[in-house]
């Protein structure tokens, strides 16, 4: 006994819905571990750092070095600047081993890849991961196709 198959009148196809009906998609609050940006923000770093995860925890309980110590006193600038409703510059930083704190939210950083400053944006969900996460450093390697004097046979190959 063989299965038929259901077809609706015209060859299967489905009926065009219209826009008119469809409500506008509403973006969901973020929320890390439970808590709001905002409560995140307002929570004492020894709070923040009993929610973050192990490495990230033991990276920040064993202290910050003196190039990550300028680098939170020029995201305290920024940070002023931004609530003075002023746009702040690019933070370029060579600390890749830093942690993403809820008030770098929203600052630009040029994180450095060992060739150059990537410019990054940090979003909400960056938080509680490492700044060098978001600058890779090894790129994918493309290699072309082989010309002149690639290998030791194409010396007896005539030029075109």
């Amino acid at each position: 006994m063989a299965r038929q198959k259901k077809f609706s009148g015209k060859g299967g196809k489905r009926k065009k819905s219209t826009k008119q009906n469809v409500a506008p998609r509403r973006r969901v609050e973020f929320k890390y571990k439970g808590y709001t940006l905002e409560q995140l923000q307002e929570m004492p770093v020894k709070k923040f750092m009993e929610i973050i995860p192990s490495r990230q925890r033991r990276t920040m309980k064993r202290g910050i070095t003196a190039n990550q110590r300028k680098l939170v006193m020029k995201i305290k600038k920024a940070r002023k600047l931004v609530n003075r409703g002023k746009e702040p510059r690019v933070i370029r930083t060579h600390c890749r081993d830093f942690v993403i704190t809820p008030e770098m939210i929203g600052l630009s950083f040029g994180i450095y890849n060992g060739k150059a400053f990537k410019e990054v944006k940090l979003v909400e969900e960056a938080v509680g991961r490492f700044i060098g996460e978001f600058a890779p450093t090894r790129a994918v390697v493309q290699h072309g196709s082989p010309g002149m004097g690639a290998t030791r046979g194409s010396m007896f190959v005539p030029i075109k």
